[in-house]
């Protein structure tokens, strides 16, 4: 059957719709992103108003769900398996779902330290031994060497000696980590908790960077929606979907 004229497009048009190189429309293609081509007698690609359809589709994809899902996605509909296109749909958003659960648990650590009395009294000038630092959080001396051994404390050293000793920033981590333990959070989201009081020394500021990070991931979870509603268009323009 032949294509109408109307809806032939030159490569170098279908390119421009969307500002991309011609040698790119022909990658994709071959990564399948673009519906198969026909050729002419003379071996000429045909492109039509299909393939600029598929093109837009596949740049909407990408803005929610990056060109590497893209790819999968539009190879696997343009192939016919539609399940597997909805299969890596379906993962995109369980993995915003996973993240915006995490930002919540780590938010609701903050909370809880936020709401935590302060030290009964401050850490030795020159640093406090790890028996005094147990009795100060209310720990066995066995807990400090475990946080340790998973890299949540970082105790410096004593020369000869090599005493463990805490400073101040070690000695309120180590009530954090307490505080959170017994709040039965598990260790990676308390390790997510130290990571951003290390990197910003307060846990308020914290609390308002989670807030932000908790807004873009919102803004994603749109642009990814987007995307699919997109797809679901094109899948209707072409018969595949009700």
């Amino acid at each position: 059957m032949d294509v109408a004229s109307k809806d032939r497009l030159r490569a170098v048009d279908l390119a421009a719709t969307v500002g991309i190189s011609v040698q790119q429309v022909r990658n994709y293609v071959e990564l399948g992103v673009l519906p198969p081509v026909r050729r002419t007698a003379s071996g000429y690609r045909i492109f039509t108003t299909e393939h600029a359809r598929a093109l837009t589709v596949a740049r909407r994809l990408a803005e929610g769900h990056g060109w590497s899902r893209t790819r999968e996605v539009m190879a696997a509909v343009h192939r016919g398996d539609l399940p597997a296109a909805l299969a890596a749909l379906d993962g995109g958003h369980a993995e915003l779902d996973r993240e915006r659960a995490e930002i919540r648990r780590v938010l609701g650590a903050f909370e809880t330290v936020l709401a935590s009395p302060p030290a009964a009294r401050p850490a030795p000038r020159h640093g406090a031994r790890i028996g005094e630092v147990a009795a100060l959080v209310g720990v066995r001396t066995s807990q400090l060497r475990l946080w340790e051994e998973r890299e949540l404390l970082r105790p410096r050293r004593t020369p000869g000696t090599n005493y463990r000793v805490y400073d101040e920033a070690e000695l309120r981590a180590a009530q954090v980590i307490a505080l959170l333990r017994r709040g039965a959070y598990p260790f990676e989201i308390i390790a997510a908790v130290l990571g951003e009081l290390r990197t910003t020394g307060s846990a308020q500021r914290v609390r308002a960077e989670l807030g932000r990070r908790e807004q873009e991931l919102h803004t994603r979870s749109l642009r990814r929606l987007r995307g699919t509603a997109a797809l679901h268009d094109y899948l209707r323009a072409r018969g595949d979907a009700s």
